[in-house]
């Protein structure tokens, strides 16, 4: 009797553990996985759709937006720029100047020059706020000619006559090819001080490029790509947390700044005051903007560059520091070399902050001004 029960348990045992088997069992319904998977994906591409789109800028002057607190002139557009005026007076100047600012700069961010010198030769310089910078307005359908469109138009609202002088430094000094390009009739002379260099410009020497090019710091190499290459990428790029971004933005500046730069670092602290204005209209429309177009592809290629004075009723002048870690000399010295009827000007044991010494800028004013 024992042996039979225990033949009953043992088979009471087995049907329990099939019934068990057949409960815990679970086959999802026919699509079911297909339709997981699907809204997977379009949920993934939603949040990528969001992580690459830009918030709206905030304009000053809007509700909720900066105030403005600068003087502006108001585009045929619509949009206003914000300009600040250095040197003597408009009424007593003899030469007037137009400066474009660098990568995340403003209006106020100008290369020092003496009052002494401004009152000997006349000068009056305007500086302004470029599109999405400071307190003027963003430009979304900004393009490559339009910083120098912008130039001509507020020189025009400001009464500056037909020709007048551009000078520009850093990214502000790139610019200054597209004035060359687009507006070299309103131009008497123009200086470009460590202008930045497109490392995707035609004909500039692969191996050159690629030297010069494997010299940055590895984050802003990849950076730099993005903009290039996918620039539509270049907002989620500098501002997601997996990377980082360019050393710029993430502020990473003595890593690229050479020794000598670090020496003029203590000359800006006055920029401790005004430093928030810069991107207070958003990163996008100033900084990831200005990335997007200095390292694109050109539609025109600065070494075709004609002579914009032939008969030196003007001169064209660029400037550099031969220990500069953020722009290259090596591209520079070649630049020069294709265009001999450019003034090449290379300081030796300068870096890239050098406008900003001493008497410097007023020695690059005077070769402007005098032509030599």
């Amino acid at each position: 009797m024992a042996g039979v029960n225990r033949r009953i348990s043992a088979a009471s045992a087995r049907s329990h553990t099939r019934k068990s088997k057949q409960k815990t069992a679970f086959t999802l319904p026919p699509g079911l996985l297909s339709t997981i998977f699907v809204l997977l994906v379009v949920g993934f591409l939603a949040w990528a759709y969001q992580a690459i789109q830009p918030p709206p800028a905030k304009m000053c002057g809007s509700m909720g937006g900066p105030s403005v607190t600068a003087p502006r002139v108001k585009l045929k557009d619509g949009r206003h720029l914000a300009y600040k005026e250095n040197g003597v007076s408009k009424d007593k100047a003899n030469n007037k100047i137009v400066y474009v600012h660098g990568f995340d700069s403003c209006r106020n961010d100008v290369m020092f020059f003496s009052q002494e010198l401004a009152d000997e030769l006349g000068i009056y310089l305007v500086s302004f706020d470029r599109a999405g910078y400071g307190e003027s307005d963003p430009n979304p359908r900004q393009t490559l000619n339009s910083t120098a469109l912008d130039i001509e138009e507020l020189a025009d609202q400001l009464g500056f006559g037909s020709k007048f002088y551009v000078v520009g430094f850093s990214l502000g000094g790139q610019l200054i090819w597209t004035c060359l390009k687009y507006i070299p009739h309103r131009l008497a002379g123009a200086t470009l001080i460590a202008p930045a260099i497109n490392y995707w410009w035609p004909r500039l020497p692969a191996n050159l490029s690629k030297e010069a090019f494997s010299q940055l710091l590895l984050q802003d190499q990849w950076t730099l790509r993005v903009a290039h290459n996918v620039p539509w990428l270049t907002y989620w790029w500098n501002t997601q947390k997996w990377f980082p971004s360019l050393s710029l933005i993430a502020n990473n500046k003595p890593e690229v700044y050479s020794s000598a730069d670090l020496e003029l670092v203590p000359h800006l602290i006055a920029r401790r005051t005004y430093v928030e204005q810069v991107r207070q209209q958003g990163e996008f429309e100033s900084l990831h903007r200005d990335l997007m177009i200095g390292f694109s592809s050109w539609e025109f290629n600065p070494m075709d560059l004609k002579n914009t004075f032939p008969n030196k009723e003007g001169s064209v002048h660029l400037w550099q520091g031969d220990e500069d870690l953020i722009v290259p000399a090596t591209l520079q010295r070649y630049i020069a070399k294709k265009l001999p009827w450019i003034h090449y000007h290379e300081l030796t044991g300068a870096g890239h902050l050098f406008p900003y010494a001493g008497s410097v800028s007023d020695a690059i004013l005077k070769a402007l001004l005098h032509g030599v």
